[in-house]
C-alpha cells in the first residue's frame, strides 16, 4: 500500500514576505499547510490548551508543514491569513456568526488581503521611521509578530490584576512596537515617552499611518439585518470560528 500524503494548500501572506528577514523561510510570502486532521481537533478540544489561551497557536504550528516556521515569528496580518486559510480547510468557507442578536454568515474566500504599497520599503527589514506631525519628534517602530501580542497579553493582564479602574491596551501595544525616540532606545525612555510625553494627536496620526502599511486581512463584510438593511461590519472571531457546531 503506498505511503498515504496529506493534502496541503499554500497560504498567500498579507506581507508578501517583505518585511522577514532574506534567509527566513517566511521571507517567500508563501506558508505551507495541510488539511485538518483528528489530530488537530485533539488540540482544539484540550481544555488545558483552552484556559491557557494557546490554543490557536498550537494549531496553526501543528497545521504549518515546514517546522522550521514558528507561528510566534508570523507577523499578525500573516498569522490572521493562515488563521482565515485553515479554518477554511477544516471546517469549510461559510463561517456563521451572531452580530446584534441576529444569526449572520460570511463566505471566508471572499476576505481579500489589504493593498499595501510594498515599494516605499525596504525588503527584509521591519523597521520603519516616522515624525510625529504634532511634536515633530521622530520614533521608530516594528509590526508586531505573535511573540509580541503573546507578551502584550500576559502583560495587560498582570496590569489588570493591579488596577481595574483602566485600561491598558493602547499604551502596552505601543510600548512594544516603539524601538526608539528621537534617536533613543532605552525602554524606560521609551516607556515615559508613551506613557506621558505622547500627545493623543500625535497618538492618532500614528496609528492612522500604522493602519495604512501594516499587512493584514480585510475582514470586512456585508451582511443585511432583519429590516432589509445593509451595513459593512467587521468579521467577530468568535468560538464558532473553530467550533462551528457550538451552540454560542
Amino acid at each position: 500500500m503506498a505511503d498515504y500524503k496529506f493534502p496541503t494548500e499554500l497560504v498567500d501572506l498579507p506581507s508578501q514576505g517583505h518585511f522577514y528577514a532574506e534567509d527566513s523561510p517566511l521571507s517567500r510570502g508563501k506558508v505551507e499547510i495541510k488539511y485538518m486532521t483528528a489530530k488537530e481537533e485533539d488540540i482544539l478540544t484540550s481544555q488545558n490548551l483552552i484556559q491557557k489561551g494557546v490554543v490557536i497557536e498550537k494549531l496553526l504550528q501543528s497545521l504549518i508543514v515546514d517546522k522550521s516556521i514558528k507561528v510566534e515569528d508570523l507577523l499578525i496580518g500573516d498569522k490572521n491569513a493562515v488563521m482565515v486559510a485553515a479554518r477554511i480547510l477544516g471546517y469549510g468557507k461559510d463561517y456563521k456568526f451572531t452580530y446584534d442578536g441576529e444569526e449572520q454568515s460570511c463566505d471566508l474566500t471572499s476576505l481579500e488581503a489589504v493593498d499595501i504599497d510594498f515599494s516605499k520599503f525596504p525588503r527584509g527589514k521591519n523597521q520603519f521611521e516616522y515624525k510625529l506631525p504634532n511634536s515633530e519628534r521622530e520614533i521608530t517602530f516594528k509590526l508586531l509578530t505573535g511573540a509580541d501580542e503573546n507578551e502584550i497579553d500576559k502583560e495587560i493582564k498582570a496590569l489588570e490584576k493591579i488596577s481595574k479602574e483602566q485600561g491598558f491596551e493602547l499604551t502596552t501595544r505601543l510600548k512594544y512596537m516603539i524601538t526608539s525616540v528621537d534617536g533613543k532606545s532605552e525602554p524606560s525612555y521609551i516607556n515615559n515617552f508613551v506613557e506621558n510625553e505622547f500627545l493623543s494627536v500625535d497618538s492618532f496620526e500614528f496609528r492612522k499611518y500604522l493602519s495604512s502599511i501594516t499587512p493584514d486581512m480585510d475582514m470586512s463584510t456585508t451582511i443585511t439585518d432583519s429590516n432589509g438593511k445593509e451595513q459593512v461590519i467587521t468579521v467577530p472571531i468568535t468560538v464558532r470560528f473553530f467550533w462551528p457546531s457550538a451552540g454560542i
